[in-house]
This record gives C-alpha cells, structure tokens and sequence, in this order.
C-alpha cells in the first residue's frame, strides 16, 4: 500500500490508558442530534417509564438507527431543548465502584418476517445488530454516514487505529479487561477475544467479501498482539499503516487498498469499538449502551480515558476535571482537528445543560487565548512546533506543545508554500483549489477533485497564513452537491414534461 501526505501530531494532554468508570448521574441528557444521526421520530410519550435497551426515538432519513434507553428510568421529553431527559435512573447494568457488569439477562429481538424471507439469517444478524445500537459503528467509507443496513459491500475495513489526537485509542479498547454482561459473578475477559469473536460475527454478515485488519506499521505490542490473535483467519487480510493522521480515514485506505468508492458496491468501515459492539450484540443480545470517551487537552488536570452512558451531563463529568488558572476553556466533542465546539467552561446558560451524544468518542479542552502576545513575532519559538521549520524548534525536538484557540498569527492571503499539499492524504492541491474558490470558480475547483477531501483539516492546521481550508471546503463541496441536485431535478421536469 502507498499513501502520501499524513502527520503526526504531537500536542499536550494526551489522556492517559488507564480507564475510569463515571459514577451514576442523577439525570441522563440525551441529544437527540448527533454530528451524523437526527433521532426526529420519537417512539415514547412524556412521563413514560422505560427499560434499558427500548428505543426512544430513531432516525427515520438513516435506515432508522435507534436512540437506545441506557438506563430504565422516566422520559421526560419538553425538560430541555434538543434532548430527551432520562430521569429515575435505575441500574443501568454496571457496578458503579468496580465496573462490573450486573446479571442481565438477554434482550429479546422481534425477528420481522419479511427480513428473513428476504435476506436470510445473515438479514437478521444485521438488524439485530441494528435494534442493539451496534450497528451506528458501521460506517459507509465514502460518506462516512451510517452504512445501508442490508446491502451488500464490496468489502469491510476494521482497523485498530484512531489516530487523530484526542479520542478513544483502539489500545486502550484492547488492553482494558472488562466482564461480560452476561457472565454470572462479573467473571473478568480478556477484551482480546471480544475482539477476534466480533470480527468472527463481522465474517457471518458477508458472503465471499474480504475484511482487512489495519495495524500499526513496525514493532508495537498492539500490532504483535492482535497479528497473533487472527493468525489462521482465512477471511482476514492484515494491512499496516504508517501512524500519522489520517491515514487511517476508511477513505483514504479504501483508494490505498484499490478498492473503487464511487459507482460500485459501499465500503463498509469500522474501528475497535465498533468490533466490540458487534460481539456484544450478537454474542449475549445486550444493548451498546455504555461508551469510552477520551478526556484530553492541555487545559485537563488528568487526562484520561471514562467509561460512561450516553447523555452523561457535560457539567458533571468535567467537574474538577478543568485546569481554571488560565481563565475559560473551550470545550471541543470529538477530536483535535474535526471536532465540534459544544461550550466554554465554566458552563453557563444554555451551555450549562448539554449531554454527550451516542456519538462522542472524545473531549478536548483548550485553553481561549483572550488576550495577543506581545511581540510574540520576535521570539525564537525553541517550545513551539511547526511544520514549516522556521522556528528554532526546528534544531532539536520539543515537547508536546500546549493547544490555544489564539491563531498565533494573523490571517492573510494565500503564500503558496505547498505545505497544504505536502500533508494532504488524498494528493490534492488546497492551495490552487482556494485560489479557484476565491475566484468563484465552483467548476474549476471540483475539477482539481475537490470530492476527494475528507475534511481531516490537515490543511488548516499546517498554513502559515491560517487560512480555513477545511471549512471552505466543506461549503464549497455543499454548494457544488446542491447545483448537480439542482440540475438533475430540473432534468427530471422537462423529461417528464
């Protein structure tokens, strides 16, 4: 496999692999927008008392992906804007000291007839998985949306790799020994063997397709372990990726891997946890209701890894988690490039009631850089690290640098110093596309294949003029998507006509 572009990004606050199990809340805030999912169809009533696993609502625009109930307990529907309030917590299947997993017993799944007339037993595994919350990890390669539940990929990609800065490692999915829910006495396993047993199930779901297994390229003890545990799985194929953001997009190594994204079967692609679920649902049919969410940032006093439910309230969870010596922080869901901001703590407001979403696989908190540095233009930049070399960093390797929203710098027009192309995984030019752009020149720009970007924001955070390239791009691949849609209906009129 080759791959160009990709870096590796070394910043302050890298969360530690120890794991950590959230207390109960008094109260679960569940979103009912995602940064891919709108669970606009509610299945319950205000005041209606539900159990762990009912669906509460689902996405009806995405194969109908459900909003599952982490815990039994009270609705409460109008409580707060864009969320539904879980109230009256019950136990919700975990030991809240030890993490240990309670004797619960196995969800049962309607098996619809029309299903398993049409696509077999394999049609049914898929829906259960999708009646579970399992299946939301299963991601089209292409779109990065949910995939189509039943069809028929041309191939699957796992991989054991998350690259981008500040979210949930696949090591620390790995190396965390955990119960399994349905094992009388909380009987401890090896997540290992979840691992290799969801990818046996993963196997069950395809017919003659292949699954590639992505590994970190060289000696590591993740890399060793998982290659010795597929040893002798015909249906696996093994596939080593340098370790730099964001190699690992199910994109980028889908056209590595030579596998066509546009005009053929979808590209399933799913990491670590993903796998787990799967073997959760299908293994003892208990519902995906608990995830591993990375704390990190330099703005966190003790970055790690908590294990928790969806809809654990923001305010709650970082309480005492905030380093306050340098005024506000910015709180960022997802990582440290494609994350979205969520608030500014201390919360206040409306800020001050939000939820993690069943999305959110990571916290990162910056400091807000209120105020400019003085002269800073005038010093050597020995602890600061850029890829254009021109500080005195560039002479000896620095420590992982501390994250602000200060630009360090002022914006300006394009230099074309070619760093944007340099790192771009999918071999574009950022900086003729901006020009084009800037020019209005939609056509122009999407012939350089602008369609390729994957958003990953390596662009904007390498430019020396701190252009937004991503974002500018995500609008322009908007703009052009609503100009062929726009054409295509109108087509459709006068062929109609």
């Amino acid at each position: 496999m080759k791959f160009r572009g990709g870096y590796s990004i070394a910043m302050a606050g890298c969360p530690a692999a120890e794991v950590e199990v959230a207390a109960m809340p008094r109260r679960l805030l569940l979103p009912l927008r995602t940064p891919t999912l709108y669970f606009s169809q509610l299945h319950v009533t205000d005041g209606q008392h539900v159990a762990r696993g009912q669906v509460l609502a689902r996405d009806a625009a995405l194969h109908g992906v459900p909003l599952l109930a982490p815990c039994s307990g009270m609705v409460e529907i109008e409580a707060l804007p864009g969320h539904l309030v879980l109230t009256s917590l019950h136990r919700c299947g975990i030991d809240d000291r030890h993490g240990l997993a309670s004797d619960e017993p196995a969800l049962a799944v309607d098996e619809p007839l029309h299903i398993s007339r049409e696509y077999g037993s394999s049609g049914m595994l898929r829906y259960k998985l999708l009646s579970l919350g399992a299946w939301q990890y299963m991601r089209d390669s292409l779109s990065g949306l949910v995939a189509a539940p039943f069809d028929v990929p041309q191939a699957v990609i796992v991989s054991v790799l998350n690259t981008e800065p500040f979210v949930a490692r696949g090591d620390v999915q790995l190396s965390v020994d955990t119960p399994l829910a349905a094992k009388p006495g909380g009987v401890h396993h090896n997540m290992l063997t979840h691992f290799t047993r969801g990818l046996e199930h993963l196997q069950s779901l395809l017919e003659y397709q292949p699954i590639y297994l992505v590994l970190p390229k060289g000696s590591s003890q993740l890399g060793e372990q998982v290659r010795e545990a597929v040893r002798g799985y015909a249906f696996i194929k093994t596939v080593e990726i340098p370790q730099k953001y964001p190699l690992d997009n199910f994109a980028v190594l889908a056209r590595a891997l030579g596998l066509k994204l546009r005009g053929q079967a979808a590209v399933w692609g799913l990491r670590t946890e993903g796998v787990l679920a799967v073997d959760r649902a299908l293994t003892v049919a208990q519902p995906v209701d608990r995830r591993l969410v990375a704390i990190g940032g330099p703005a966190v006093l003790e970055p790690r890894h908590v294990s928790l439910l969806p809809g654990y309230p923001l305010r709650e969870l970082l309480k005492g988690r905030v380093d306050e010596s340098r005024g506000p922080v910015r709180i960022i869901s997802g990582g440290l490039l494609t994350g979205r901001a969520v608030g500014q703590w201390p919360l206040q407001g409306q800020d001050s009631e939000v939820g993690l979403d069943s999305e959110t696989s990571g916290l990162t908190l910056v400091y807000e850089q209120k105020e400019r540095e003085f002269l800073s233009f005038m010093r050597p930049g020995g602890d600061r690290r850029s890829y254009s070399r021109c500080f005195l960093s560039a002479l000896r390797r620095p420590p992982p640098e501390g994250l602000t929203t200060g630009l360090r710098g002022e914006r300006r027009a394009c230099v074309t110093c070619g760093y944007c192309e340099e790192l771009c995984p999918s071999g574009l030019m950022p900086h003729m596309i901006h020009k084009l752009l800037f020019q209005q020149e939609l056509e122009e720009a999407a012939r350089l294949r602008l369609d390729l970007c994957i958003s990953c924001g390596l662009c904007s955070y390498v430019c020396p003029s701190k252009i937004e390239l991503a974002e500018e791009f995500r609008r322009a691949r908007e703009a052009f998507e609503e100009e062929q849609r726009a054409e295509q209906e109108l087509k459709a009129g006068e062929a109609a006509e």
